[in-house]
């Protein structure tokens, strides 16, 4: 399917076929063509569909009891479509999910940001007479909040509340998260203060989100002064805390005050993680103190931690810019010494995306080079590499890395569908990125502030700047809160307006 054909329908209020399952969420549609969005409610599929003898081990029909565990199963296993198939044989032949069959498509559902399908799930759970456990409802504000659609999350607490649902810690911390990621300091706070009020102990967790939202505001002397609370209360910080100061530090160029730390967390038994490594290096290069990051980089792999991918990007960038491909050629040999065939090999690929050889300039090639290397290709090697297409300009390649993924039978997240907005928008062919952004809500996955942003920036670049506004809107009307770099971008959109009139 093109793109830029997508057809676009119409989005129900609510299922025509079941008038009990009012949709919380609806996504309004920027005025952007005539023809809004359609979801289809997962109750309208066929069910009048006929059942073939393998659909049945033995050609006999299953049982209620083996309906459920199979759609456990595939839950598990992350084949979702099929477990929606699965849902619909079952309820065709009269039988009804259980609780946890229930809880399961829910939490698999919202895992992937199929966040409508999993409110449908959940109304149709509840009008059957189930009662939802707060881990259903944690699942439900889990895949909202990671959307950041803020509003509907609120509206499953008012739904809690009626139940009689009692929030746990986990239903505190997800709100905590969102309100961190989102730099909002005083819902935050106030997050806290209810937790304190409900009895519940500040962890690790909470003060290391905390110190992140000082850091992100640019208050990286608070976030020190949070540090020496949780000294005075006698916790001891563990991995998450630590990593929480060293990439404060990092962000804000005090490196030799990121490096102790770093050394003191060795030194109280704490063994560093992937995100410890991968901030040092981070913030090493881009202070442009490439000889550091190189030689974090080599101890990172002599401790035994496979290299993340995402850090090559950093590298590659900084060695490139610098035309130190000397270096970059001695990192692949010391990778491959190190038994790291396939790192070294996706890192060989990242290298020549960046340019230097040139020799996999088409996606297919590449994509062929790393399955002749043995390489497990996953959603993440996709992303990387579609976002280094991306980023170099390369956009009908990263449309080509998007179709190989559909090929290979993985079906794209909205990580990659985001880097191919981003793709289009670096193209100039906003339109294509507007498809794209279609193509999301049709698909049933909610956009997130990324993609609305991505879209954004598209426009800009585009120079259709009242298009920018109704996205802004579009975002806000759709549940999800904008960040400061849609502030931004609304400012800009607003400032050529007017000396355009």
């Amino acid at each position: 399917m093109k793109l830029q054909h997508l057809p676009i329908f119409k989005l129900p209020s609510a299922c025509p076929n079941h008038p009990t399952h009012n949709l919380v969420s609806s996504h309004k549609i920027p005025n952007y063509q005539t023809k809004p969005i359609f979801h289809l409610c997962l109750c309208t599929q066929s069910k009048a569909s006929s059942f073939s003898s393998t659909d049945y081990p033995n050609g006999k029909e299953l049982s209620p009891e083996l309906y459920n565990e199979s759609i456990r199963n595939y839950c598990k296993k992350g084949r979702i479509d099929k477990a929606i198939s699965c849902l619909s044989k079952m309820e065709a032949l009269g039988y009804q999910p259980n609780l946890l069959c229930y809880t399961s498509l829910i939490e698999a559902l919202g895992s992937v940001g199929r966040t409508l399908e999993a409110e449908i799930i959940f109304q149709e759970m509840t009008s059957s007479g189930l009662r939802p456990k707060v881990s259903v409802f944690n699942a439900l504000l889990k895949g909202f909040l990671g959307r950041g659609q803020l509003e509907l999350a609120n509206r499953v607490l008012v739904v809690m509340d009626e139940l009689g649902s009692h929030k746990n810690q986990e239903t505190y911390e997800l709100f905590l998260d969102y309100y961190v990621n989102a730099g909002r300091l005083n819902d935050t706070w106030l997050t806290i203060g209810k937790m304190k009020r409900e009895g519940y102990r500040l962890n690790s967790f909470v003060y290391s989100r905390v110190i992140g939202l000082y850091r992100d505001n640019g208050m990286w002397k608070k976030a020190m002064g949070i540090v020496g609370e949780i000294r005075e209360m006698g916790l001891p910080p563990d991995r998450r805390i630590y990593n929480s100061i060293i990439d404060t530090f990092g962000k804000h160029g005090e490196l030799d005050d990121a490096l102790e730390v770093f050394d003191k967390m060795q030194e109280e038994g704490v063994k560093p993680d992937i995100l410890t490594w991968n901030s040092l290096i981070r913030w090493h290069c881009k202070a442009g103190d490439l000889t550091k990051a190189l030689e974090l980089f080599t101890e990172m792999q002599e401790q035994g931690l496979y290299p993340d991918p995402k850090i090559f990007i950093a590298m590659i960038s900084r060695l490139g810019e610098q035309g130190k491909w000397d270096l970059l050629k001695q990192n692949f040999e010391n990778m491959k010494c190190r038994g790291y065939e396939a790192s070294g090999a996706i890192y060989a690929v990242l290298v020549d995306i960046y340019g230097q050889y040139g020799r996999f300039q088409d996606a297919g090639h590449c994509i062929s080079a790393l399955k002749a290397e043995g390489i497990q290709l996953s959603p993440n090697i996709f992303c990387v590499l579609a976002n280094a297409y991306a980023q170099q300009g390369l956009c009908e390649e990263t449309l080509k890395v998007f179709q190989i993924m559909e090929a290979e039978g993985i079906e794209p997240n909205l990580i990659m569908l985001n880097v191919l907005i981003n793709a289009f928008g670096i193209a100039g062919r906003h339109m294509e990125a507007l498809s794209v952004y279609y193509h999301i809500v049709e698909s049933g996955i909610s956009p997130d502030v990324v993609t609305y942003t991505t879209l954004m920036k598209a426009f800009i670049r585009a120079k259709q700047f009242s298009q920018v506004a109704e996205l802004y809107r579009e975002m806000e009307s759709a549940g999800c809160t904008p960040d400061r770099k849609a502030r931004e971008m609304l400012r800009t959109a607003a400032m050529a307006l007017e000396q355009r009139y």
